[in-house]
């Protein structure tokens, strides 16, 4: 009888150990629990920027800086604008190009009826010979020019011929030709032949002399 009650009695000791040890173990759904914990994404992942490469320069704009280290400067030369056409003055024009000038304005002025120009041109001490063969100074001159009522189509010069003796006088020979109507509307094309004399005072050419024919009607 004694014995079966230590049989009893181990048997439950034993039992209650078991259970005891079952109570400490973690359950299957525990571990499963305790590894998705683990492998969290927000456990393992670290921040993007962290994971982002620093901006690397190509080949061609390493290039660029070392130039542009090694010349300091030569940017800013490349933008600069340029001075040179404004530091260089203009240069003269030539005794030929400017009595030219002024012969085409003198017609020009001559077709507009402008006497202020042709004023400007003429000496003081002008003397000229005009088509029917009287003599005219300048005053003779411009009050010829301020009775002309012509209307022009057109007035152009033609094969004008310059030369120079020494540095303060020339000589022109040249065409004008003249088309239009006259103060009683009847229409005309006309050509003369004349030759001036230029001189050159203070820097300014001014016509001395001068003598006009007509050649055509």
């Amino acid at each position: 009888m004694k014995l079966f009650t230590s049989f009893l009695a181990l048997t439950a000791l034993s039992l209650a150990t078991s259970a005891l040890a079952q109570d400490e173990s973690p359950s299957p759904a525990d571990e499963k629990a305790s590894a998705t914990v683990e492998a969290s994404p927000e456990a393992t992942t670290s921040p993007s920027i962290e994971l982002t490469p620093a901006p690397t320069s190509s080949p061609a704009e390493k290039k660029e800086q070392s130039s542009a280290s090694a010349t300091p400067g030569a940017k800013k030369k490349e933008t600069a604008p340029s001075t040179e056409s404004a530091a260089k003055p203009g240069k003269k024009m030539s005794a030929e190009a400017a009595i030219k000038d002024n012969e085409n304005k003198w017609e020009a002025a001559s077709a507009s009826h402008d006497i202020s120009f042709i004023q400007s041109v003429v000496a003081d001490d002008f003397m000229g010979v005009y088509t029917d063969g009287k003599v005219q100074n300048k005053s003779a001159l411009i009050g010829q020019s301020k009775k002309d009522k012509d209307t022009y189509k057109s007035a152009k010069l033609e094969k004008l011929s310059v030369r120079t003796y020494g540095p303060s006088v020339a000589v022109v020979v040249g065409t004008a030709r003249e088309k239009g109507t006259d103060k009683d509307g009847k229409a005309f094309d006309r050509t003369f032949r004349y030759t001036d004399t230029w001189v050159d005072r203070n820097g300014q050419w001014q016509c001395v002399a001068g003598q006009v024919m007509l050649v055509k009607k």
